[in-house]
């Protein structure tokens, strides 16, 4: 670690929070003129049915910033921002900050430099935020707050204190990246899969309980009776959760509604002897006996089984997957740094012909084209299996 990196946090000027139109309206045309701005998002997914980002936290060089979406019912003046091609916009894993901001506020990015994706690319052997803070700058966060409920409001100085950390070290981080990127050669690749990132943001799926239902471990040890049972609780379950607004775990974990499933208490007493707390049956007991009591209605049809693919696709997958592994060995990095899995399964259901053709598959861009493209068509034109290292 050179010394040039290292920063006392104690030394650092608290963060701005932006709580308030007007101060969100002053820090919009600062975050406009940069080049570059560190972003990051805290959610509060342990603690809420209906998950919401929290908390935005900004760095450019005057300072970090703090948004708090919970005090602004509106966050337009920042759709500029995130969707302009000309600021990067720097992340540390960057996949779910982009997935909530679109979910949120229907957010894109124009840009990405994403230091998780540049570290993989690099070969860093430990590419968490928290290890990379450690070894390059000597900053040490408090994991305690890895777990914080970011719905919580005021606002407290120390995990407020935890969050700007997320953003304040990525663009010096971002320089000693791009320094290695541009020796070793990876510049054109880190960002084609920068490219990638936030072109291919994945789209949330709302809360289905009919779903979850099938998807509850031990579910298939149950007889018919007590799978029909088990999903009537699965329902008071889910719109319990949804009324206090809570994870559905926080209000009955799924071991103890297999039990009950199983039991099928029909009092307080039988509920206490099924393991529930006194706790429980105050808040719950009513619920959970009406719910028992209620009719049974039909159970949801079972999710269908994927097909197999025909056995031509899978050989090339296999082909692909195998090289794939080779390659990332030589090379030192992990497999999905070469190719990710969408894009090998695209490659073996619609293998192209020609280099040129290669372009057209998402996640193929033209240094993975030049750099991998010879021994892809050979793979796929079932012609010798290519040398690598």
């Amino acid at each position: 670690m050179s010394n040039q990196h290292r920063q006392n946090p104690d030394l650092i000027s608290p963060p701005q929070l932006v709580e308030t139109p007007a101060a969100l309206r002053r820090l919009v045309p600062l975050l406009m003129q940069e080049p570059r701005v560190a972003v990051d998002t805290e959610s509060n997914s342990l603690y809420a049915y209906h998950e919401r980002v929290c908390l935005i936290q900004f760095t450019i060089p005057a300072g970090d910033y703090l948004v708090d979406p919970l005090a602004l019912e509106d966050l337009s003046l920042l759709a500029p921002f995130f969707a302009s091609t000309e600021i990067e916009k720097v992340i540390h894993a960057a996949d779910y900050d982009l997935i909530v901001l679109q979910r949120d506020y229907h957010f894109t990015c124009g840009r990405l430099f994403d230091t998780m994706w540049a570290a993989r690319v690099l070969g860093w052997p430990q590419v968490g935020l928290g290890h990379i803070l450690e070894n390059y700058f000597d900053v040490h966060p408090d994991k305690k707050f890895q777990r914080y409920d970011w719905g919580r409001r005021p606002l407290e100085p120390q995990p407020t204190s935890y969050a700007r950390m997320d953003t304040h070290y990525l663009l010096p981080l971002r320089e000693i990246q791009t320094a290695e990127l541009r020796e070793k050669g990876r510049w054109e690749e880190a960002q084609e899969i920068f490219a990638y990132l936030r072109q291919h943001v994945a789209r949330p799926t709302p809360p289905d309980p009919d779903a979850t239902f099938w998807r509850i471990k031990g579910i298939h040890t149950l007889d018919a009776g007590e799978q029909r049972a088990l999903y009537r609780l699965h329902l008071w379950r889910e719109h319990t959760a949804e009324r206090l607004d809570r994870p559905v775990v926080k209000v009955i974990n799924n071991r103890r509604l297999l039990d009950l499933a199983r039991v099928q208490p029909r009092n307080r007493q039988e509920l206490r002897d099924a393991g529930m707390t006194s706790l429980q049956i105050r808040r719950f007991g009513e619920g959970i006996l009406r719910a028992l009591r209620a009719k049974s209605r039909p159970l949801p049809p079972p999710p269908a089984e994927s097909k197999r693919p025909p056995e031509a696709v899978m050989s090339r997958y296999h082909s692909l997957r195998a090289w794939r592994k080779d390659m990332a060995y030589c090379r030192g990095v992990d497999t999905d740094v070469i190719l990710p899995n969408a894009t090998l399964w695209e490659l073996s259901r619609h293998p192209p012909e020609t280099l040129d053709d290669l372009l057209q598959v998402p996640g193929i861009g033209p240094w993975r084209q030049a750099h991998y493209g010879p021994d892809l068509l050979a793979l796929l034109q079932s012609r010798s299996r290519p040398v690598i290292c």
